[in-house]
């Protein structure tokens, strides 16, 4: 497709947006380079956090789930987010030759700084895993001359370990496979640990999950479900808080209604004999995938004492409608979050949209004509290239006024 064509395709789909080692080192801990790293981990504002890496970054580009979980943890900053992680790529960018110049590692390199990052999250290993013992050297080298880059940009990097195979049958030996995984870890590990930097341990955790969770359908890469689980790891290891769903508690008397938890009294129902409040929240929900954003994992406590007998109807808008008895609201019933979940879907969204377009960017199809050695001919349409930064920039304006939660309105009515 030309690019020109591309364009007006990518403008049409933006129509659809709703806008409101050694063996010596195999034995060092990881989690003490986790330790190591010292204080909790915090984005601020002007923050431009890099995924850089192989296919395990690439790969979340049809979720959004990596960017989505950080955009929500702090959904008052303006933090602006590149994804550059290309499949098979190693820390030498291996992957990422072309017939043209610069060569794979100078373009790495370019694609980094061009970025320009404060933050990088960076995932190497697996492939360079496939060397063997005898690669190691060779990988140690290339992480250090990488995070010497990040260091001459200003930037702090952030180290993940390589992903386990999950599967038997996707490799020759799956226990050889995995083990040479984690000597490579365990250099990353040591790596992080010698100069001062977080260390993610993204190996052991998704293994565990694995074990009662399909986090992939090759047993080497991950799916949708295998994202979400990540950026559940990941916040984990950075020490970031569970995402509370802290029950709602209202206890109804003649005079009033007192509020336990993230809920506030709007109409106390003495004259329309409703009750009307909200439900407010700290940050957006994780959502689990293919679940309609709304489980039971998903759902919010009620717990309303003081009613009458009878049975209450509680509703929120057109999401839900739920009726029980006095007796079953003072006991508690579980509410799914629609509205918040209805949002983070709408965020999430937009954040595969806006990084398509930026995919789209930075890595044309055409290159080699548009920007490489035979640019005479179609050189042209680097201006489209250019101005799907105006589509860019607008998109991330969307991104922001969805990343923090809105008020779910709640009314509680008695029914008979």
């Amino acid at each position: 497709m030309r690019n020109r064509e591309l364009l007006a395709t990518l403008c049409c789909l933006l129509l659809s947006v709703t806008v409101p080692v050694e063996v010596a080192i195999a034995q060092d801990s990881p989690q003490a380079a986790v330790e190591a790293s010292g204080a909790a981990f915090e984005l601020q504002n002007g923050d431009r956090v890099v995924f850089l890496g192989n296919s395990l970054f690439e790969n979340d580009l049809p979720y959004g789930y990596l960017e989505y979980t950080l955009t929500t943890r702090w959904p008052n900053r303006d933090v602006t987010y590149r994804n550059i992680g290309w499949s098979g790529d190693t820390v030498w960018g291996e992957a990422r030759s072309y017939i043209s110049s610069p060569s794979a590692y100078d373009l790495l390199m370019e694609q980094l700084t061009k970025a320009q990052p404060t933050i990088v999250f960076i995932a190497y290993g697996a492939n360079e895993a496939l060397e063997g013992e005898a690669g190691l050297p060779r990988f140690k080298q290339g992480l250090t001359q990488l995070l010497d880059k990040v260091n001459e940009l200003g930037a702090k990097a952030i180290l993940l370990s390589p992903i386990p195979v999950m599967a038997a049958g996707t490799a020759e030996n799956l226990e050889q496979r995995n083990a040479m995984l984690e000597l490579y870890a365990s250099a990353v590990a040591k790596t992080a640990s010698d100069r001062g930097l977080k260390f993610i341990d993204v190996f052991n955790p998704l293994l565990e999950r694995s074990k009662n969770a399909t986090l992939s359908d090759n047993g080497l890469h991950l799916n949708e479900n295998g994202y979400y689980h990540l950026a559940s790891t990941i916040e984990d290891e950075l020490g970031l808080a569970p995402r509370s769903k802290e029950s709602v508690r209202l206890a109804v008397s003649k005079d009033a209604v007192e509020v336990t938890g993230p809920a506030k009294v709007l109409d106390a129902g003495k004259n329309s004999g409703t009750i009307k409040f909200t439900v407010d929240e700290a940050y957006l929900p994780l959502p689990l995938p293919d679940e309609g954003g709304v489980t039971a994992n998903n759902a919010r406590v009620f717990r309303i004492t003081g009613l009458k007998r009878g049975k209450y109807t509680l509703s929120t808008g057109n999401f839900q409608k739920i009726t029980a008895s006095a007796n079953e609201w003072e006991k508690g019933i579980e509410v799914p979050q629609a509205a918040s979940f209805s949002q983070a879907s709408q965020l999430r969204e937009k954040i595969v949209k806006k990084n398509g377009l930026f995919f789209h960017q930075y890595r044309p199809l055409n290159r080699t004509y548009i920007i490489g050695f035979r640019s005479h001919e179609q050189g042209r349409h680097m201006k489209g290239l250019e101005d799907l930064s105006i589509i860019i920039s607008w998109l991330e304006g969307q991104i922001a006024l969805d990343r923090m939660p809105a008020p779910t309105a709640y009314q509680l009515s008695r029914t008979r």
